[in-house]
C-alpha cells in the first residue's frame, strides 16, 4: 500500500487538517518536475515553504493538543479528590461521568500518538522523494529544522501515568480492595506462564493505554517520584566459548545465565547480581531466578574472588535485618555464582539497556505485564579491542538513549519493544478475557522464547557464534497487522464486540475479570516452559514440506513434521520449518562435534550459521519409554516362567532347553534396561535422534531362533519325538 492511502486510511477524522498534506506536497513536487524548465530554484523554494507551513502545522498542534490532554487528566484528577472527599449519594454516577472522560482522553492520546508518527514518516518519505527526482538535497538540510522542532520525540509517560492511578481509583472506587490479592493466597494449585511479544513502535502508547484499564503502572517505591519508564542496565556474563549462550539457547537442563544489573543512572552504588536456572518440564521443577545485592564499589573485587559476602551477611545477622534461612541462601547464592565465574572463567560480553513500563495490582502477582521500550544492546567484551578493559563495565557508555557516541559497530538498536505476560491461573481457570484479546490481536506478536541476552550475543557477536536464535530471520520482516474493520471507530459501543473486549471496557466493577485467576502468591520463579513452542523461520527452503499432527500421541514429539501455531494464523509469519532430516544436524565448535547432536532443530543459515529451533519435550514421551521397558520385561517374565518350568520338571533335555532359555531371558532382560536408559538420556538432551535399535532385536531374535532350534534338536537326536 502506498503511503498516501495509508494516511488516509489512518487519520483520525477529527484532526484530518492538521495532518501533513502529504498529497498536496506529491502534486507540488510533480507538476514542478513535469513544467517548462524543470524543478528550478524559484520552485524549490515554494516547495521548501510549504514543507515549512506544514511542519508549522503539525508541530504546532502537538503542542496544543498534548497541553489540552494533561489539563483535562489533571482536571480529572480534581474532580476524582473531590468526589472521595465528600460522602454525597451521586458518587456513583460522578464515577462513571468520570470514567467516560478518562475513556476518551485515553482514547486521544492513542490517537495523537498514531498522529505523531504518521506526520514524522510522511515528512521523511516526501524528502526521500524529492531528493531522489530533483537535482536538490534537501533532506540534510530540512532534519535539521525537523530536529528543532522534535515534536515526534516528546513521550506520553507522564500523562499515562497520571491516567494509571485515575483508571486505578475509578476501578476501585478510591478503595485498594484487598480482595483480589487474598483471594490466591489458600490457593497451593496454580500453572505459572511467562509469554513474551512483540511491539512495533506504532503501537507501544496503545499497548500502554489498553493494559492501563485494567492494571496500574506498577509503583515500587513510595519514596520521591519514580519515572514512568525507569532504565533498566543488565550486563550479561559469558566465556570464550559461549557455554551460557549455547545453554539458554538450547534450553539445556540447568542452564544458566548470569548477569549484573542496576536501576537507574549510572550512579548507582546498589548492584544486583543475578542467576537464572532453566529447569525442564519433565523435572517438575520451575525455572528459577535468585539475586542478592552488592555495592558497586566491591564488584570488581568479588568477580575477582578477592571479596566475599561474609562479612555484609553477618553485619545483616547481627541487626536481625532479615531471616537466618533467607542470609544462608543469599550467602550460598554468592558462593555458587563467585565459583562458576572462576571455574568458567566467565567475562562481561553484553549490555542490555530498556526502559520498563511494568503493570500490577499492588501485592497481587496473578497478571503481571512489563512493556520495555529502546531496549538496546552494547558490546562488553574486550574482543579485538579494549572496551571495558579490568572494569566489570564500560564507563563510556551512559543510560540515555540513542547511543550515538560509541562506535555503532559494539550497539544494536533493536526495532520493537518487548511485551512480557506472566499468568498465574488456577488449574482449569482461563486468563482474563482482556488478556486473551489482547495477545491475540494485531498489536502483537508472540515470539516464544525471546532473550535479550541470546538476540545481543547473535547480533553483537555473530563472527563467534554457530548458533543462531530461530527469531533472528524475522527481524527483515514488518510484523504490523491490519486492524479489523471498525477498530478505529470514536465511539466504543460502535465497535464490533471483538474490537470492544479491547477499547469498550466498563471500569466500574472489571476487577471481577481477576477473580477467575488463582493464587497470587509472590515468587522470583519465572517460568521457562510456559510456551507453545510452534515457530516459523521463514527461510527459502528446497523440496516439499512434510506434514504431521503432533496431537496424536503415536507421532513423535521431538519433530519430523511442520504444524502451524496460532500466532501464524493470526498474521504472523512463525511456523515450523519441517523436515527431521534437513533440520537436525550436528554442531560443531571450531571445527569439532565437542558435545555430539544437537539437542534441538537447527537449519543451516549461511555459511557456518544455522538456526536453533528449540523443541518442547512432552512428559508423556518420558511415560511411553516406560511402557516399552515394561512391554519387554514382560516378555521376559513369560520367556523366564517358560525356563524355570523346563528346569524343575523337565527331562535331561528339558532341562538344557532350560538353561538356555534362562540365559535368552536375562539377555533379554540387560537389553531391555540398557534401551530404556539409552533412551531415556537422549529424550532429557533432546537429542533429535534416531531413537530405533536395528541391531540390537536382530541379534536377539537371531538367539532365540538358535534357542528353539537346539531345543528341537536335542530332543530328536536324543530319541524323542513330537508325541
Amino acid at each position: 500500500m502506498k503511503f498516501g492511502q495509508h494516511l488516509a486510511d489512518s487519520l483520525f477524522p477529527e484532526w484530518q487538517f492538521y495532518y501533513l498534506d502529504y498529497d498536496g506536497l506529491k502534486r507540488q513536487l510533480k507538476s514542478g518536475m513535469t513544467a517548462d524548465g524543470g524543478f528550478t530554484e524559484q520552485k524549490e523554494a515554494a516547495f521548501v515553504e510549504t514543507l515549512e507551513r506544514e511542519l508549522e502545522k503539525v508541530s504546532a498542534f502537538r503542542q496544543i493538543k498534548g497541553d489540552e490532554l494533561t489539563r483535562r487528566v489533571e482536571h480529572s484528577d480534581a474532580v476524582v479528590e473531590s468526589i472521595l472527599a465528600s460522602n454525597d449519594e451521586t458518587d456513583e454516577t460522578r464515577f462513571e461521568a468520570v470514567e467516560e472522560e478518562i475513556s476518551r482522553i485515553t482514547t486521544e492520546i492513542t490517537e495523537l500518538s498514531k498522529f505523531i508518527r504518521l506526520n514524522y514518516s510522511g515528512f521523511l518519505k516526501i524528502l526521500k522523494k524529492h531528493d531522489k527526482h530533483t537535482n536538490f538535497m534537501l533532506k540534510p538540510t530540512f532534519m535539521v529544522r525537523l530536529n528543532a522542532r522534535p515534536f515526534y520525540r516528546e513521550s506520553f509517560d507522564k500523562v499515562i501515568v497520571q491516567l494509571s492511578k485515575l483508571y486505578d481509583t475509578v476501578r476501585t472506587g478510591g478503595k485498594r480492595s484487598q480482595e483480589n490479592a487474598a483471594m490466591g493466597a489458600t490457593q497451593q494449585n496454580f500453572v505459572r506462564r511467562t509469554t513474551k511479544y512483540w511491539v512495533h513502535p506504532d503501537n507501544v502508547t496503545e499497548v500502554k493505554c489498553i493494559i492501563l484499564k485494567y492494571l496500574p503502572v506498577l509503583v515500587f517505591s513510595s519514596k520521591g517520584q519514580k519515572e514512568p519508564d525507569p532504565a533498566i542496565t543488565s550486563i550479561y556474563f559469558d566465556n570464550d566459548q559461549f557455554d551460557l549462550y549455547l545453554g539458554r539457547l538450547e534450553k539445556t537442563e540447568g542452564a544458566q545465565a548470569l548477569r549484573l544489573r542496576w536501576y537507574g543512572n549510572m550512579d548507582q552504588t546498589e548492584i544486583f547480581v543475578e542467576r537464572k536456572t532453566h529447569r525442564e518440564d519433565w523435572t517438575g521443577e520451575s525455572s528459577v531466578k535468585s539475586r542478592f545485592p552488592i555495592k558497586e564499589k566491591y564488584v570488581n573485587a568479588y568477580l575477582k574472588g578477592e571479596h566475599t559476602m561474609d562479612k555484609t551477611i553477618q553485619k545483616l545477622r547481627d541487626r536481625k535485618a532479615k531471616p537466618d534461612k533467607e542470609l544462608d541462601s543469599i550467602l550460598q547464592l554468592s558462593q555458587e555464582v563467585q565459583q562458576s565465574i572462576a571455574e568458567k572463567k566467565l567475562h562481561p560480553v553484553v549490555r542490555t539497556f530498556y526502559n520498563r513500563t511494568a503493570f500490577q495490582l499492588p501485592g497481587d502477582a496473578r497478571v503481571r505485564i512489563s512493556l520495555d521500550t529502546d531496549l538496546t544492546m552494547i558490546r562488553e567484551d574486550n574482543y579485538g579491542k579494549d572496551r571495558a578493559g579490568d572494569n566489570w563495565r564500560r564507563t563510556d557508555v551512559g543510560t540515555v538513549p540513542p547511543f550515538n557516541y560509541i562506535n555503532q559497530e559494539d550497539v544494536n538498536a533493536f526495532p520493537y519493544a518487548v511485551l512480557e505476560v506472566k499468568l498465574q491461573t488456577q488449574y482449569g481457570n482461563e486468563p482474563p478475557k482482556w488478556v486473551d484479546d489482547l495477545v491475540k490481536s494485531h498489536l502483537v506478536e508472540e515470539v516464544p522464547k525471546f532473550s535479550k541476552f541470546i538476540h545481543g550475543c547473535a547480533t553483537l557477536l555473530e563472527n563467534r557464534i554457530s548458533l543462531l536464535p530461530f527469531w533472528l530471520p524475522q527481524m527483515d520482516k514488518d510484523i504490523r497487522k491490519p486492524a479489523p474493520p471498525g477498530y478505529r471507530s470514536w465511539s466504543p459501543e460502535s465497535r464490533p464486540a471483538s474490537v470492544r473486549g479491547l477499547n469498550g471496557v466498563r471500569l466500574r466493577g472489571s476487577k471481577t475479570n481477576l477473580k477467575q485467576l488463582g493464587s497470587s502468591e509472590q515468587s522470583d520463579r519465572s517460568d521457562d516452559g510456559g510456551d507453545s513452542i510452534e515457530v516459523v523461520v521463514d527461510v527459502p527452503r528446497s523440496g516439499s514440506r512434510a506434514r504431521s499432527d503432533s496431537s496424536d500421541e503415536r507421532t513423535p514429539l521431538l519433530g519430523n513434521g511442520s504444524s502451524k501455531s496460532p500466532t501464524s494464523q493470526s498474521g504472523g509469519a512463525f511456523e515450523w520449518a519441517g523436515g527431521l532430516s534437513g533440520l537436525f544436524k550436528g554442531r560443531e565448535r571450531g571445527g569439532s562435534s565437542s558435545r555430539g547432536d544437537v539437542p534441538f532443530q537447527a537449519r543451516e543459515m549461511g555459511p557456518n550459521k544455522k538456526i536453533a529451533l528449540p523443541v518442547r519435550v512432552e512428559p508423556k514421551v518420558f511415560f511411553a519409554n516406560e511402557r516399552t521397558f515394561l512391554s519387554w520385561l514382560h516378555f521376559c517374565i513369560v520367556l523366564g516362567g517358560l525356563a524355570l518350568t523346563l528346569l524343575n520338571f523337565g527331562d535331561r533335555v528339558g532341562q538344557i532347553s532350560g538353561v538356555l532359555f534362562t540365559l535368552v531371558a536375562m539377555m533379554f532382560m540387560v537389553y531391555a534396561l540398557f534401551l530404556y536408559q539409552w533412551r531415556a538420556h537422549k529424550i532429557r538432551t533432546r537429542d533429535p535422534g534416531p531413537y530405533d535399535d536395528r541391531v540390537g532385536p536382530t541379534i536377539l531374535v537371531i538367539v532365540l531362533f538358535f534357542a528353539i532350534s537346539t531345543n528341537f534338536w536335542l530332543k530328536f537326536t536324543n530319541g524323542g519325538g513330537l508325541f
